[in-house]
């Protein structure tokens, strides 16, 4: 049973709570934290090794695969651009149309939605900018403004593929997940031109900027799970994660609730297939944090991203065991 709250479920202790330097994910620590011990260490470092173990799920076909899922999301910087895109190889001229006039903000929530849909969201939420979490700085050291305009975040999930995720940590694993990057970025890029062709102003992104987490939950799309993932009713964790922040004049969602994070202080099947116990087995959440990765102040079963990223290392790509041994994965599928 799915129910709307007015107010989001998370709870945050304002003594300690400041927005997040975005060096202090563990990428941004990768590039720039000479203490940890996984710094200027890519996750590809010990590939050729794996390789040569000729291991099944580790083949030289399968690591190309994972390295081209990710061509679009790394690639097209444009899918990332702060302004309307210019440079265009289509021969055709595009027409300078007014501004839409925008009489019902719930009818545009809903066009906005159906046009996400249309680009290859599996679910989209919308909410008001909270700027709680937007990133203090981001990985350049430079602080981040987001001009009062934007007030609204359009947050979409990406659903990776389940028979995929299910052969993690492999390289097949792999490969959903750079394919989801790629859908993101070719969704949050095409919703964010349509609202430019509209008149309105849009930013999209991906992981940068801000956390989409706490965006996600606010757009009503999901709990936060023990994992440190949104679990979405419909697909479980398996999903990615984009948003566009907007002037775009739009209805917001409520935040939902439906049993996730309850489920999650009796199930520790995450826990338990994570093979480098970065997740907590403790029955409740707390505000105790477990690695520099961690923002403080916030309710939630801290997950220790410094063991996460180490075992990505070692594995030659991302690991995707929470998500595989997650119930919710499977209840809608």
């Amino acid at each position: 049973m799915i129910r709307k709250l007015d107010s989001a479920p998370y709870t945050i202790d304002y003594k300690v709570f400041k927005q997040f330097d975005q060096r202090q994910t563990v990428f941004g620590r990768m590039l720039f934290d000479e203490k940890a011990s996984f710094y200027r260490k890519s996750m590809y470092a010990n590939v050729a090794e794996i390789l040569a173990r000729n291991q099944e799920g580790y083949s030289r076909i399968e690591f190309a695969r994972t390295l081209a899922s990710w061509t679009i999301y790394d690639y097209f910087h444009g899918a990332f651009s702060l302004r309307k895109l210019t440079e265009s190889n289509s021969l055709m001229t595009k027409p300078e149309l007014e501004k839409y006039s925008i009489n019902d903000h719930l009818l545009m929530s809903k066009q906005i939605k159906e046009t996400a849909r249309m680009y290859g969201a599996s679910l989209v939420g919308i909410c008001r900018l909270d700027r709680r979490w937007i990133y203090s700085h981001n990985m350049n050291g430079n602080s981040v403004t987001i001009p009062k305009e934007y007030e609204y975040a359009i947050v979409m999930a990406v659903a990776m593929d389940v028979k995929a995720i299910r052969a993690s940590p492999t390289f097949l694993a792999c490969t959903t997940t750079g394919i989801g990057y790629s859908h993101m970025a070719f969704c949050v890029a095409c919703l964010a031109e349509f609202i430019r062709y509209l008149g309105y102003e849009a930013i999209p992104l991906g992981n940068d900027v801000a956390l989409s987490i706490p965006l996600a939950i606010d757009a009503g799309l999901g709990e936060l799970g023990r994992n440190g993932l949104l679990i979405t009713p419909e697909y479980g964790p398996c999903v990615r994660l984009c948003k566009v922040f907007t002037d775009l004049p739009l209805e917001p969602d409520k935040p939902i609730e439906f049993g996730a994070t309850d489920f999650c202080r009796q199930c520790n099947k995450c826990a338990v297939a994570c093979e480098v116990d970065a997740i907590q087995r403790k029955a409740e959440p707390s505000f105790t944090t477990a690695c520099p990765s961690n923002n403080s102040g916030i309710l939630r079963w801290a997950v220790n991203h410094d063991r996460c990223y180490q075992f990505w290392i070692e594995n030659g790509g991302e690991c995707s065991n929470c998500i595989a041994a997650c119930p919710y994965m499977y209840s809608n599928r």
